[in-house]
């Protein structure tokens, strides 16, 4: 329950605050309170009320940023899962990833780098065709 309120206030609060209008309020802001500085005398309190107020936004913003990254990534992590499921060919063990410890990732990035430079010293790049045909396509396409 506490969670679903926060999730959809997160997202209301993440899309009207990462608006344009937000950030012009924001600027707004700034500058009311460094306008009123000369009547304030630029009193200690005249910045502790811009010091604190940035750091309260500040704290409270931290959380709902994570709140919508964790959500964007998980929806991207299950995407891509449910696409490698779906492909010929494709290794299902890919699936789930994120899960991995950071040796495994590792060890896994060492293997796409080698299946990589294969592929580079046989002269075919990801599509399988090779480096040559790929340039004489792309300089045809640029009037060479």
């Amino acid at each position: 329950m506490v969670s679903d309120a926060f999730r959809l206030f997160a997202k209301r609060s993440s899309s009207m605050l990462g608006s344009a209008w937000a950030f012009a309020a924001a600027i707004l802001i700034i500058l009311i309170w460094g306008l009123t500085g000369p009547m304030f005398h630029y009193s200690d309190t005249w910045q502790l009320i811009i010091n604190t107020g940035t750091t309260i936004v500040t704290f409270l913003m931290v959380f709902l940023i994570q709140n919508t990254q964790n959500r964007d990534a998980k929806a991207v992590h299950l995407k891509l899962d449910e696409l490698i499921r779906a492909l010929k060919g494709a290794r299902n063990e890919l699936i789930d990833l994120e899960k991995l410890t950071d040796e495994d990732l590792a060890s896994l990035e060492k293997q796409f780098l080698r299946v990589r430079k294969k592929a580079e010293r046989n002269g075919n790049d990801r599509g399988g065709k090779t480096r040559s045909n790929h340039s004489q396509r792309a300089s045809k396409g640029k009037g060479i």
